[in-house]
């Protein structure tokens, strides 16, 4: 069983920071691919960035990039999403995921956590 419990959510003003932190459990984390997605309200959810099994490769959404970075420390079975210069558009529940290969593509992710909430504020 993978447990993924996320946290760092919160209410902040358009051009702040944020950390989502993510702890794994449950299987050998450090080699399978993880990433970030997110679900605003009234949307479907959508791919944020992934980070492959030992984190030297990376992928993020277009309307990401620049301003997230994925990361991983395995020895904490721990993913990272430090997001930054925040906008309104960025609300939404955050997900972690975990695949269970060591390189995946955005469609295949397997395990969920149940969410942590950001709101950015104009």
């Amino acid at each position: 069983q993978v447990q993924l419990v996320e946290s760092g959510g919160g209410l902040v003003q358009a051009g702040a920071s944020l950390r989502l932190s993510c702890a794994a459990s449950g299987r050998t984390f450090s080699s399978y691919a993880m990433g970030w997605f997110r679900q605003a309200p009234g949307k479907e959810r959508e791919f944020v960035a992934h980070i492959n099994w030992n984190g030297d490769s990376t992928y993020y959404a277009d309307s990401v990039k620049g301003r997230f970075t994925i990361s991983r420390d395995n020895a904490k079975n721990a993913v990272y999403l430090q997001m930054n210069n925040l906008i309104p558009e960025d609300t939404a529940v955050y997900y972690c995921a975990g695949s269970r290969l060591a390189v995946a593509t955005p469609a295949q992710f397997h395990y969920w956590g149940q969410g942590t909430q950001v709101t950015v504020s104009s």
